[in-house]
């Protein structure tokens, strides 16, 4: 919905229930990565686990099983000793990348300045 007076779109708590829900699921720090990485091809687990610096066993299982729950991730199990189970974007998914990326590439560009921002407010305060 926009506004009447420039085409600015109009917030209303109702408009806002998607996106905060949808910014819940996907904009936390490990969802991001884990879109990241299975941007390219299906990951096994600990495949993943290695590649996400810092993330333990449980919030990674979470974390991929939230995606799948969303629709976001499929889960596929290759019957053998031990099982093979690898993580991959679905359709769905992939058209998160583009935003996604998005954000990367602002964040790295802008990062520095944000640092720099950060510390002129920390020698006023």
């Amino acid at each position: 919905m926009l506004s009447s007076n420039n085409n600015v779109p109009t917030h209303t708590q109702e408009s806002c229930v998607p996106v905060r829900e949808v910014l819940n699921r996907v904009g936390d720090k490990w969802s991001m990565l884990v879109i990241m990485i299975l941007s390219t091809e299906p990951v096994r687990f600990n495949e993943l686990r290695r590649r996400i610096d810092g993330i333990s066993q449980r919030m990674l299982t979470r974390t991929l099983q939230d995606l799948e729950r969303c629709g976001l991730v499929t889960r596929t199990v290759e019957p053998s000793v031990p099982p093979k189970v690898e993580y991959a974007l679905t359709a769905l998914g992939r058209t998160l990348l583009e935003p996604v990326m998005g954000l990367v590439t602002w964040a790295r560009q802008n990062y520095p300045n944000m640092l720099e921002a950060q510390a002129r407010y920390d020698t006023v305060e």
